[in-house]
């Protein structure tokens, strides 16, 4: 069964599975999902924890060997498994598929990973564990639920924000989670409870907005040239790789040609997104941003990006960090 973050609180007040699995790259809402488990077993008298990293050469035999070590001791426990690549390999596979077969008794199994790519979604050993627990997937936070994130967690601590406010402070903690939350409790220490004005808002947070290269993709196909700006500039002052940015922004631009070429072909949208590689949040952005670009347009991008790694290489004179800002522009429509 899988059940939203955001309900979690609310199911484990009225409920304790004996598995929880626990992924997706926001270390801070991954790390809040997990810290509540784990609280509210120990209130229910799961006092022990085992924890489990699997990391490269793990013996998986240790996971049972603690299912072993429960007769021979009375008290409750938790096993926290911790899975930090998402690939527990064959042998990590076949011992998860046999360990949920028969889950322990008095033991709360915690099972974390980070993001899953569309095969480990598919795996066996996956599918195991969500058949006979219960799934969390902490998704990414994106721009356009920020401010929506925001109000909720402010809501928490008895204080509300206009949109004002709630932008200009998404505004400063963008591509920054852990900040985000620390800035929301900031408020709740610095300003008392109910509404909370943009100037007073203003005067509390600092700037402390970071980016990920890979906001670009979601920025482009959005048509928002000032978010792309702004996390291109971003990424310049913090000391980005530059070849990394160029190869984000070319892999949309490739993906984006090949759904626009089997659009062309007669393909019907997914179909078309299926054959060019756009799944996830891509899936969901591309049918309002593939038609605001021509072939041509998308061509003369990919020639562009060529042009930019020979500067970034040092084999061509030019900016390079303004060129991949034009390159990002040119996905766009122009009136976007």
């Amino acid at each position: 069964m899988q059940i939203n973050a955001i309900d979690l609180p609310k199911h484990l007040k009225s409920d304790l599975h004996s598995l929880y699995v626990v992924h997706g790259d926001e270390s801070l809402l991954n790390l809040e999902a997990t810290d509540l488990i784990r609280k509210s077993a120990k209130s229910k008298g799961y006092e022990d924890r085992d924890i489990l990293v699997a990391e490269n050469r793990f013996d998986w035999s240790k996971l049972k060997e603690q299912t072993q070590s429960i007769s021979l001791f009375s008290s409750k426990k938790i096993i926290d498994l911790r899975i930090p690549s998402g690939k527990p390999g064959k042998s990590g596979g076949d011992a998860i598929q046999n360990y949920v077969q028969k889950l322990p008794e008095d033991t709360i199994t915690l099972v974390t990973l980070p993001a899953l790519d569309r095969s480990t979604r598919s795996s066996k050993w996956f599918a195991a564990l969500v058949n006979a627990g219960i799934e969390i997937e902490v998704k990414k936070i994106y721009r356009e639920h920020l401010t929506q994130w925001i109000a909720h967690r402010l809501k928490q601590q008895n204080q509300t924000m206009d949109q004002n406010g709630l932008l200009l402070l998404a505004d400063r903690v963008e591509g920054n989670l852990i900040a985000a939350h620390q800035e929301i409790l900031k408020l709740g220490l610095l300003l008392p409870e109910g509404h909370l004005s943009a100037d007073s808002v203003k005067t509390a947070v600092v700037d402390v907005a970071r980016f990920d290269p890979f906001d670009l993709g979601p920025a482009v196909l959005n048509g928002d040239k000032t978010l792309l700006i702004k996390i291109v500039r971003g990424l310049e002052k913090e000391g980005a790789a530059a070849p990394l940015v160029l190869w984000i922004l070319v892999e949309e631009a490739k993906i984006l040609l090949k759904v626009k070429t089997a659009l062309n072909e007669g393909m019907d949208m997914r179909s078309a997104c299926a054959k060019g590689g756009a799944w996830g949040l891509r899936q969901k952005l591309i049918p309002s941003a593939v038609g605001k670009v021509t072939v041509s347009r998308l061509r003369q991008a990919v020639v562009h990006a060529a042009k930019i790694d020979k500067q970034i290489k040092g084999l061509l004179p030019g900016k390079p960090w303004e060129n991949l800002i034009e390159l990002g522009l040119k996905f766009m429509p122009p009136s976007a």
